[in-house]
C-alpha cells in the first residue's frame, strides 16, 4: 500500500475542485475497471463523491488521491469508491410479473432437462441489499409446487460489498417491504415495532448465498458458472456499447445450455448481443442460452 504522505498545510475541501481533466481520468479508470461508464449530467454527483473519498484517505490533491486509488494493494480503496458511486434501488416483489413468467414458463422449459433431485442454481445481480433473491425464494416458495422435487440455490451478488453485508444481516425498512401483503410480513419477517424495521427470518435468511461479483472483470466471474436463471435487472443501462457486449458474453458463459436472463423492463437483449435466443412467456420475455 502507497503511503499517504503527512502535510502540516490545512486542505479548504469546501473549495476544492475536480478539473474536466481529471474528471475525465477518474471516469475513464472507473469505466475501465468496473464498466460503468459516467457521462457529463453526472458530473456533480461523481466530483462529490471524489472528493469525500479524498478527504476520508488523507489525500492533498486529486493527484496523490488518484495515485493512492491505482497503486493500492489489495484495491481496498476501488471498493470504497465502487460503494459510494452506485446506485442501490429495490424492494420485495420489484416487478413481480418475471417471477410469474419464471414459474409459469423458463423453470417449465428447465426442469425438461432436469431429473427429481437436481440443482437448480438461481442468480440475481445486481442484488443489493438483498430483496430481489429473498423475493424469488419467496415467490417459489408460494408458486412453484415443484419446489420440493428439486434442490435450488439462490445466490445474489453484487459489486458494492456494503450493500451485500445488509443483505445477509435481512433488516428492512417498511419501504422495502410495501408489496408484501401482511400474511407474507407475518410469516418471512419479525417485526421491530418500536423502529419499525422488519428482520428476515433465520430460514430465509440462510436460503440465499450472497457474494461479491464485478461483471465487468474475467477473474471475478470465473467462479460463476452453471446457472439456469439469471436476473439481472437493470444494471446493462449504466454500461456503454462495448461493455454491454462484454457483459452478455459472461452472462452466457455463466449460464446453462437451456438457461434463461431475465433483464429489466426497459432493456433488450435483442439489441446487445445475438447470443441468446429470445423467448416469449405470458408476462414477460426471457433471453435463452439454446441447448447444443
Amino acid at each position: 500500500m502507497i503511503a499517504t504522505t503527512a502535510t502540516t498545510e490545512t486542505v479548504d475541501y469546501a473549495t476544492t475542485r475536480i478539473s474536466d481533466a481529471e474528471y475525465a481520468l477518474i471516469r475513464d479508470y472507473f469505466y475501465k475497471r468496473c464498466g460503468i461508464y459516467f457521462d457529463d449530467s453526472k458530473r456533480y454527483f461523481v466530483d462529490k463523491r471524489i472528493l469525500s473519498r479524498i478527504r476520508a484517505t488523507g489525500q492533498d490533491t486529486f493527484r496523490s488521491y488518484f495515485s493512492f486509488l491505482r497503486f493500492e494493494q489489495g484495491n481496498n480503496e476501488l471498493q470504497h469508491l465502487v460503494n459510494l458511486l452506485t446506485v442501490n434501488e429495490t424492494y420485495f416483489m420489484r416487478e413481480e410479473y418475471q417471477m410469474r413468467a419464471m414459474v409459469n414458463g423458463a423453470l417449465r422449459d428447465i426442469v425438461k432437462q432436469k431429473k427429481k433431485g437436481d440443482l437448480i442454481r438461481i442468480w440475481s445481480l445486481p442484488c443489493s441489499t438483498g430483496e430481489e433473491p429473498y423475493s424469488i425464494a419467496i415467490y417459489l416458495m408460494e408458486n412453484w409446487p415443484d419446489l420440493e422435487h428439486y434442490d435450488v440455490e439462490v445466490v445474489g451478488s453484487d459489486i458494492d460489498t456494503r450493500v451485500l453485508e445488509k443483505a445477509r444481516k435481512g433488516c428492512f425498512s417498511e419501504r422495502s417491504v410495501k408489496n408484501l401483503n401482511s400474511t407474507q410480513k407475518r410469516r418471512y419477517f419479525k417485526h421491530d415495532a418500536e423502529n419499525n424495521k422488519y428482520q428476515i427470518c433465520d430460514d430465509l435468511r440462510d436460503s440465499v448465498l450472497f457474494k461479491s461479483v464485478n461483471l465487468n472483470d474475467d477473474l471475478s466471474m470465473s467462479s460463476f458458472r452453471e446457472f439456469d436463471l439469471i436476473y439481472c435487472r437493470n444494471l446493462l443501462i449504466y454500461f456503454d456499447d462495448l461493455s454491454r457486449q462484454q457483459a452478455a458474453e459472461r452472462i452466457y458463459d455463466a449460464l446453462n445450455p437451456g438457461g434463461v436472463l431475465f433483464l429489466g423492463h426497459s432493456e433488450s437483449m435483442s439489441r446487445i448481443s445475438s447470443l441468446f435466443k429470445v423467448r416469449r412467456y405470458q408476462d414477460s420475455t426471457g433471453y435463452q442460452k439454446e441447448i447444443i
